[in-house]
């Protein structure tokens, strides 16, 4: 080499051995973190990727984490019920054992209006008090609200709302349609003497949904007298009776395909169409979907809507002029739970948790559980204890219906999300890491490489440098 101005042997190895420490350094940041990407020029296309999976993994984590908080709100909830559950089949006993007059004296039948009165008030207590993070959960303040209804008021007894997707700020319609009528069990008699009167001494067997009652009538009853002695049993049968002209008309007191009304002679002349007949459940659709009817009790379950409801008599048979549709708008309300890594309509799970307090639980239709305290309509001094028992077991069947429909929210929607988010989010990790996690196998391997080649350029550069003085020699 004759020339010193320019080395370029030292210029090749300078880049050369600033190329492998940026190696170097980079192997040795990558074993440092962990990581393969640490800045967007490792890998930009990689990066834009990893982020993205990142957030779909924090979006999970909260779905997660949402799940569990729910799962805790519920739980929390369904261990009120249960209390109430218990009071509830206490106030059965009590009711069952006060119907046994001739065994009680005044100051026991007293006793147990007294501890009635106490699980009353208890039951509204925990209704007013079941609570989390000071919200409470059994009052009402999660049932959902509805509107509208003025127009339907007279078509719809009762609406129970178990779960609605309703989007921000809208409301939700629901258009309840009655197809076919429910009837009652229904039949019709009478006796061959003048006007429909006995023409001699008949003996019935009357049976309905609630027990069976002998009566027996006299020659020349008439079906007036006959009908005021099978209504004085309804409440021990379930089936009244009416007089059309000289026909009477037996009915069940309740609806549908389970209602039933039966008149055996045991014994007599009497003549009936029929001796034994049942209700007939009607189609009603609801939003376009055909519900389930028991009755006057309609059951809607699509679209991300679950209603329940009681229709007016004369709604559901279609009769007395009644309109063959009503309609009524949700408004919101509801626990609402988001659920989903994507936040929106379709990630959210709502519950309808109505108040379990004294005045909500029953209907309008047996009575609310109020009615059984001291001084109203079925109290033990009233002796109404059929119509108690119905109502303390109208009570039971909501209770143990809501504890059912939060025990299958928990494990049909909350802990089977849990489980499907918590495998999507194992194997989002291990999408991200194998793009982003650096592979300490081939790092400890490129960390040697680079290793090795800085000494071989730093001797090298060595050389190159101590290369011009050779020229010395020319010149010596």
């Amino acid at each position: 080499m004759s020339r010193i101005n320019t080395n370029v042997q030292s210029l090749l190895a300078t880049r050369v051995l600033n190329a492998n420490n940026l190696k170097l350094n980079t192997a040795l940041e990558r074993i440092s973190t962990g990581l393969r990407i640490n800045t967007g020029k490792d890998d930009p296309a990689g990066l834009i990727a990893s982020e993205a999976l990142r957030t779909s993994k924090v979006a999970i984590t909260a779905a997660i984490d949402n799940a569990n908080r729910a799962n805790n709100i519920v739980s929390i909830a369904e261990g009120g019920l249960q209390e109430v559950n218990r009071l509830l089949l206490e106030l059965e006993d009590l009711v069952d054992r006060s119907a046994n007059e001739a065994g009680l004296s005044p100051d026991e039948a007293e006793a147990n209006q007294l501890q009635i009165d106490t699980i009353l008030q208890s039951i509204n207590r925990i209704a007013d008090t079941t609570e989390f993070t000071g919200r409470k959960l059994l009052n009402g303040n999660f049932a959902f609200t509805v509107s509208g209804t003025t127009a339907s008021d007279q078509n719809i007894s009762a609406i129970q709302i178990n779960a609605a997707k309703i989007p921000a700020g809208a409301t939700r319609t629901v258009t309840v349609q009655v197809a076919t009528a429910s009837e009652f069990a229904l039949i019709s008699a009478t006796g061959t003497g003048t006007g429909g009167a006995l023409d001699g001494a008949a003996t019935l067997q009357v049976r309905g949904n609630y027990g069976t009652e002998v009566l027996s009538f006299a020659s020349g009853t008439t079906m007036t007298q006959m009908a005021t002695a099978v209504n004085g049993s309804t409440q021990l049968t379930g089936v009244s009776a009416v007089v059309n002209g000289t026909m009477i008309q037996f009915t069940s007191a309740e609806f549908g395909s389970k209602a039933l009304a039966s008149v055996e002679v045991l014994d007599g002349t009497f003549n009936a169409n029929t001796s034994e007949d049942y209700g007939v459940d009607g189609t009603v659709i609801v939003n376009g979907s055909q519900a389930t009817v028991n009755g006057l009790n309609v059951s809607a379950r699509s679209g991300g809507l679950s209603v329940d409801l009681v229709l007016a008599e004369n709604f559901a048979r279609m009769t007395g002029g009644a309109p063959t549709s009503a309609t009524f708008d949700i408004t919101g309300g509801g626990a609402v739970f988001a659920i989903a890594p994507t936040v929106g309509l379709v990630g959210q799970e709502s519950l309808g948790l109505d108040a379990v307090s004294t005045g909500s639980l029953g209907n309008g239709v047996v009575g609310f559980l109020a009615s059984i305290g001291r001084g109203q309509t079925n109290d033990l001094d009233s002796q109404n204890f059929a119509a108690a028992q119905r109502v303390v077991r109208k009570a039971i069947d909501q209770v143990s219906s809501l504890r059912g429909r939060l025990g299958a929210f928990q494990k049909d929607v909350l802990a089977t999300t849990v489980n499907s988010l918590q495998v999507t989010f194992e194997n989002t990790a291990a999408a991200e890491s194998a793009i982003r996690d650096a592979d300490f196998a081939v790092e400890t391997s490129n960390l040697t490489r680079a290793q090795i080649l800085v000494q071989a350029a730093t001797a090298a550069l060595q050389l190159a440098n101590a290369a011009p003085q050779n020229v010395l020699a020319l010149i010596g």
